[in-house]
């Protein structure tokens, strides 16, 4: 019989949510300091492909990586480590003299925020219910709401957009040293592995007294798993929605629709901000109806935000459009996190939440990237066709994914050697991930 895990100290708490924060930074200065530095490298608008697709590489290494070996390496010194080289790579942003050097920082960045990504939420997976759940990525939504209001702040004041990057850097920075200072207690507050409750109900203990089964979990028993590979995709397509809408929308308003750089900063800001409303908002309805009801409704949501970007007319209403997206995305990341268990047994769980972070890196960048290419031999009015067509993609997936089996073996069972032990579990099964 699983003990539910403690309740995790207020101090770790308040740094998750930080951790969040400083993720969301990096992305809401992009869309908005993009013309400024597509202009100081004298580049064209959809060269931004290739400082997407180098974040994109970086992200999605790290981010699988982080599942397989979490367990491994610990939680804090995993976001101790990944928390400074961001630092380090944003400070590179600020001191680049050619998009080429640019690139390469933008490795680093990737590699620093998957790893953080994805250790953060398979921690939480693990610790909190909907609520906090959606919190904790509310507070990634406020991040990237920053960011715009940081990189216009700088460029309204008459300073470059090296400034934005620096000072987020340095922000990344102080949250490195608190993250070392508590890199203990991590480990300490570290829920027991999800994985042990499954195998526990899977697998009985031994009656004979002998040794309990050792159950083993191969790789290859996870990526079998039809569940893994659907919620992949729609991960991609979920944060895909989400990053094109926030980077694109500021050349779309003013370009496309009028809007001076001030107020289409602002509304960028109102964009990402209405991903932190909604996160708090729904947070506290999927504990009362459920993530199920809230998946739907939210994705139908997405939809008809993207039709009201789509539709031409004033400024006014694609930014309805945008906040509408924004709001209705909102607590689509975190329900599909938190309920990965549910989809492909809690066994996989740590290495599908993994696979997940990761593609949800790639649909940050492709897609995005794939629109700029679009944009630059078109029009910036097509934007809102693209969102419309991804969130009816994406509707067709999760209904799709919703129609099969939901969980995946738990292991394999087999004896354990004679005198074997195993310090990190404490019941009658152990399991033992095979990295084979």
């Amino acid at each position: 019989m699983s003990t539910p895990p403690a309740r995790p100290r207020a101090a770790l708490l308040l740094l998750a949510y930080l951790a969040f924060v400083s993720l969301g930074l990096p992305d809401g200065l992009l869309g908005v300091g993009w013309p400024s530095i597509r202009g100081d490298f004298d580049v064209p608008t959809e060269a931004v492909g290739w400082v997407l697709a180098a974040g994109t590489v970086g992200y999605l290494t790290s981010s699988v990586l982080a599942g397989f070996t979490l367990a491994r390496v610990g939680v804090g010194a995993l976001l101790a480590g990944s928390t400074l080289l961001a630092s380090l790579a944003l400070t590179g942003y600020s001191v680049s003299p050619v998009l080429a050097v640019l690139v390469g920082c933008a490795l680093l960045v990737g590699l620093g925020s998957g790893a953080v990504d994805s250790g953060l939420n398979a921690y939480a997976a693990g610790t909190f219910g909907p609520r906090h759940m959606n919190w904790l990525h509310a507070f990634f939504g406020l991040g990237v709401a920053i960011g715009p209001l940081i990189m216009t702040g700088a460029l309204s004041a008459g300073l470059t957009w090296r400034w934005g990057y620096a000072i987020v850097a340095a922000a990344q920075l102080v949250l490195a040293m608190a993250f070392v200072l508590t890199m203990r207690a991590w480990h300490r507050d570290v829920p027991a592995s999800s994985a042990a409750d499954a195998v526990a109900q899977a697998v009985p203990a031994g009656t004979d007294g002998g040794p309990a089964p050792t159950v083993r979990v191969p790789v290859r028993d996870t990526l079998r798993l039809p569940a893994v590979w659907s919620g992949t995709l729609a991960f991609v397509l979920c944060v895909a929605i989400e990053v094109s809408a926030g980077l694109w929308a500021f050349l779309l308003l003013t370009e496309g629709r009028g809007l001076s750089a001030a107020v289409a900063g602002g509304c960028v800001s109102a964009y990402w901000g209405s991903l932190f409303v909604g996160r708090v908002v729904q947070g506290l309805v999927a504990e009362r109806l459920g993530a199920g009801l809230v998946l739907r409704v939210s994705l139908a949501g997405m939809a008809v935000g993207a039709a009201l970007v789509a539709v031409p007319g004033p400024a006014v209403l694609a930014v309805l459009g945008l906040i509408v997206v924004g709001f209705a995305a909102a607590p689509v990341f975190p329900l599909l996190t938190l309920t990965t268990a549910e989809r492909v047994g809690a066994a996989h769980a740590d290495r599908a939440i993994g696979l997940q972070i990761g593609a949800a890196g790639t649909g940050a960048a492709l897609v995005p990237a794939g629109l700029g290419v679009l944009i630059g031999n078109t029009s910036v009015q097509v934007l809102g066709s693209a969102l419309l067509v991804l969130a009816l993609a994406l509707i067709a997936l999760h209904e799709w994914g919703a129609r099969r089996p939901t969980a995946g073996p738990p292991g394999r069972a087999v004896p354990a050697q004679p005198g074997s032990s195993d310090p990190q579990t404490s019941g009658p099964v152990r399991p033992v991930v095979d990295g084979r």
